[in-house]
């Protein structure tokens, strides 16, 4: 599911803006709804769960530890 969205958090994501957080929300949104544009009757409920996705998103990148990843083992 959702194999596009990129990774957004740090190490391997340094820079990420609003608008990468807001597109991967909206890749997400459409990709579980099964639509590339909602209906206009399901427009607003679709622009707010974008948005509450967008909202998680943040708070969790906000709060993770970057870590840098693993190199190779020495010895």
């Amino acid at each position: 599911m959702c194999r596009d969205i990129k990774i957004l958090r740090l190490p391997y994501a340094p820079g990420v803006t609003d608008r990468d957080v807001q597109a991967a929300a909206i890749q997400y949104v459409q990709t579980v709804s099964g639509f590339r544009r909602p209906v206009p009757g399901d427009a607003e409920l679709f622009d707010r769960a974008v948005d509450a996705i967008a909202s998680v998103t943040r708070d969790l990148l906000a709060q993770l530890e970057a870590r840098a990843p693993a190199g190779p083992a020495t010895g």
